[in-house]
């Protein structure tokens, strides 16, 4: 999937993807999408909900080597 911003954020504990999410999608504009990677397993379901509240869209999500990889589209 083509991605317009890559966040590393391995080896980052919750709620640090998070914030460094939030932090990312500020510099993109609306329907740009950012690719996350991260390896805390809560990632999944916070950076699920987050996308949600937020008014963005978790367009897809995988896991492979413990590494997991999310792509959210910015919906403003």
């Amino acid at each position: 999937m083509n991605s317009d911003k890559v966040l590393d954020a391995k080896g980052l504990a919750c709620p640090m993807p998070i914030v460094r999410t939030k932090k990312a999608m500020m510099e993109l504009e609306s329907g740009q999408v950012l690719e996350i990677h991260a390896t805390d397993k809560g990632a999944k379901n916070d950076l699920a909900a987050w996308a949600k509240s937020s008014g963005h869209e978790l367009v897809s999500d995988i896991e492979a080597d413990g590494v997991f990889t999310f792509w959210i589209k910015k919906g403003y």
